[in-house]
C-alpha cells in the first residue's frame, strides 16, 4: 500500500472535552432495571457506572427520561423539566449525575424541541382554547382544505406513516382545525416562530445545566423550523417517505430558520463552561450540514454517512471523506457512529451471523481510528444483533401507523444481557421484560465476554484503551494510501497511526509498521478478509 492522497485540512477546532470524546448512548429502558418492573431505569444505569468506566468511555448520552406518556418511548415529552416515574425521579437523576462525575464520566441528555406530547399542558390548553387563541399559536394548528375543512392543510406525510395532520374535535363537538405532527399524532409540532416556545427551551436548558448535566443531544435538530405557508411536498418525495431519510428537497426539514434556534441554544450553553450540544442532523448536502456546526451553533453534529455506508472499502472511504469535508470549512470536529436506537444494529446490517460480527469488529477499528468524537450504542460492544421479535411484542408506533407493514425499531432496543444463563440475563429480576430477551444471547452477556480475550467486549476495551493512551491518535487530518481493490488505508497526520481495512475476498499485505491491534489475528503477516488493523 502506497501513500497517494492527503485529506482535507480542517480549521483547528476550539478545544473542548467533547471534540475527541467517546460517548456511550444509554437507552434507559433497555440498559438495567433496578426495581424489577421489567423496564430499565436511572438507578439501573447508576448501578452499572463501574462497567462503563471499565469499558473506557468518556461520557454518557441518556435517551429521553423526562416525563412522558411513552407513545414514542420518551420522545413525546409532557414535562421537559421532570423525570418520568418509570425511570425514577429528580433525586435519582441528581444521584446519577454525581456518581457519573465521580467515575470520570460526563452526562448528556436527550432534548426534544421539535414537538411535545399531546398530554403536555400547553397542548391540552390549546385544545380547550379553540381557533385563533394564544394557546394554539404555540403549535401549528391550521384550517383544513375544502368547503367543510375536511381535507388536511397540505399533503405532508408523517415520518411514522399516515398523514402528518390530525383533525381535532372542538368544544362544541364539531370537527375543527388540524394540527401538524411530523411524527406520531401524540407528538404535535411546536411553532418555533412563537417566542414562548423559545423561552421555554431556554428555561429547560438552564434547569438541567444547573443540576450538573454536561450537555445535550438535540433530537430532530434539522426539523424545528417550518417553511412559511407550509407548502405541499413534491409528489415524488411522497413515494420516498421513510424514517430518517436524507432528503435535501423535503420541506419538512432543514429550513434556514432552524439556525436561529441553534444559535439561541448555543448562547445558553455558553453561559456554562464545558457545556455542549450535538445535533441529530439528517442532511445529506455537505455544505448545508456544515451550517449546523458553525462556531455559534452546535458543537457536534451526527453525520450519518458511516451508518448508511455498506461495509465495503470504497463506500467507507467515501463516507469518511464526505464527513470530514462537511465540517472542515467551519472548524468543527467530525462525529462518528455505527448504530443507535433508530437504526438496525450494524452486526445485522453487515450480514448477520459470523460475517456480520467480523465486519463489525473491523468497522469499529476504522471508526475509533478517525479524528473527532465517537458515539457507541449500548450493546454494540457485546456484538448484539437485531432481534426479530414476535408481532405481539412490537411497541414502536411505526408498527401501527404503517398498518403493520413496517416493524419499526424495537429490534435494536432489546434489553442488554449482563450475566447468567437464562433470560433476561441479569437485566431485571423479572422475566417479564418490556421487550423479550432471546435465550441465544447466553454467549453474548457481559459476564461471558469479560474475561474472553477474543470477545467483542475485549476488542472494544482494548481499542478504547489504546485510543486514549497513544499519541499516534492525535491530529485532525488523514493521509490516504493507495491500496488493493476492496481495501483502504490511511494515516493520522500529526500522530502517525495507520489503519488498514480489507473488505476483499483475499488476504492482503499490511502497510509497514508495528501492529497495535487487529480485529482478527493476522495470518502469515497478511490481513484476512473483513478485517482491520492498527499500526504505528
Amino acid at each position: 500500500m502506497r501513500r497517494t492522497q492527503a485529506g482535507p485540512s480542517p480549521v483547528s477546532p476550539a478545544q473542548g472535552w467533547w471534540q475527541d470524546a467517546v460517548f456511550y448512548q444509554v437507552y434507559p429502558r433497555s440498559f438495567a432495571d433496578s426495581n424489577g418492573d421489567g423496564v430499565g431505569d436511572l438507578e439501573g444505569v447508576r448501578s452499572r457506572l463501574g462497567y462503563l468506566e471499565l469499558l473506557g468511555v468518556d461520557a454518557l448520552w441518556l435517551s429521553p427520561v423526562m416525563r412522558s406518556p411513552m407513545a414514542d418511548h420518551g420522545y413525546d415529552v409532557s414535562d421537559p423539566r421532570d423525570i418520568d416515574p418509570v425511570f425514577g425521579d429528580l433525586a435519582a437523576m441528581d444521584a446519577l449525575v454525581a456518581d457519573a462525575h465521580d467515575h470520570g464520566l460526563k452526562v448528556t441528555m436527550d432534548l426534544v424541541p421539535n414537538h411535545t406530547s399531546d398530554a403536555h399542558a400547553w397542548f391540552q390548553a390549546a385544545l380547550a382554547a379553540g381557533p385563533g387563541s394564544e394557546e394554539r399559536a404555540r403549535y401549528l394548528f391550521r384550517d383544513g382544505k375544502g368547503p367543510d375543512g375536511a381535507e388536511p392543510p397540505n399533503n405532508w406525510p408523517s415520518i411514522f406513516g399516515g398523514p402528518a395532520w390530525t383533525r381535532v374535535t372542538e368544544a362544541d363537538g364539531e370537527p375543527g382545525q388540524w394540527y401538524l405532527h411530523i411524527f406520531a399524532a401524540e407528538q404535535p409540532d411546536l411553532d418555533w416562530t412563537n417566542p414562548e416556545v423559545r423561552e421555554d427551551l431556554e428555561q429547560t436548558l438552564r434547569f438541567w445545566l444547573a443540576r450538573g448535566v454536561d450537555g445535550f443531544r438535540i433530537d430532530v435538530a434539522h426539523g424545528m423550523a417550518k417553511p412559511p405557508g407550509l407548502p405541499d411536498m413534491d409528489p415524488q418525495l411522497l413515494a420516498d417517505n421513510q424514517l430518517l431519510a436524507n432528503s435535501d428537497d423535503d420541506p419538512r426539514f432543514d429550513h434556514d430558520g432552524v439556525h436561529e434556534i441553534h444559535q439561541m441554544i448555543r448562547s445558553v450553553l455558553d453561559e456554562t463552561p464545558g457545556a455542549m450540544a450535538v445535533g441529530e442532523i439528517w442532511v445529506g448536502d455537505d455544505e448545508r450540514f456544515a451550517r449546523y456546526v458553525r462556531p455559534d451553533e452546535l458543537h457536534l453534529g451526527f453525520n450519518f454517512r458511516l451508518v448508511e455506508a455498506e461495509p465495503v472499502a470504497d463506500a467507507v472511504r467515501e463516507a469518511v471523506e464526505h464527513s470530514l469535508a462537511a465540517v472542515a470549512s467551519v472548524g468543527a470536529p467530525p462525529t462518528w457512529t455505527l448504530s443507535n436506537h433508530d437504526v438496525e444494529r450494524h452486526v445485522t446490517r453487515y450480514g448477520g451471523g459470523e460475517l456480520g460480527v467480523r465486519r463489525a469488529r473491523a468497522m469499529v477499528l476504522v471508526e475509533l481510528s478517525l479524528p473527532g468524537a465517537i458515539y457507541l450504542y449500548n450493546g454494540e460492544e457485546l456484538g448484539l444483533p437485531n432481534v426479530h421479535l414476535p408481532e405481539d411484542a412490537l411497541q414502536d408506533p411505526v408498527w401501527e401507523r404503517s398498518g403493520r407493514t413496517e416493524r419499526g425499531r424495537d429490534g435494536c432496543r432489546v434489553p442488554l444481557p449482563w450475566e447468567g444463563t437464562e433470560p433476561p440475563f441479569g437485566f431485571s429480576t423479572s422475566p417479564d421484560t418490556w421487550l423479550p430477551v432471546p435465550p441465544e444471547w447466553v454467549s453474548l452477556t457481559v459476564e461471558a465476554q469479560l474475561e474472553d480475550p477474543g470477545s467483542m467486549l475485549s476488542l472494544y476495551r482494548g481499542a478504547l484503551e489504546v485510543r486514549s493512551t497513544r499519541p499516534e491518535f492525535s491530529g485532525t487530518d488523514l493521509e490516504w494510501y493507495g491500496a488493493p481493490a476492496g481495501c483502504l488505508a490511511f494515516r493520522r497526520k500529526g500522530g502517525g497511526l495507520v489503519c488498514a481495512l480489507n473488505t476483499s475476498s483475499e488476504p492482503v499485505p499490511v502497510p509497514p509498521g508495528e501492529v497495535l491491534l487487529s480485529s482478527v489475528p493476522l495470518v502469515d503477516g497478511l490481513l484476512p478478509p473483513d478485517a482491520a488493523v492498527w499500526l504505528v
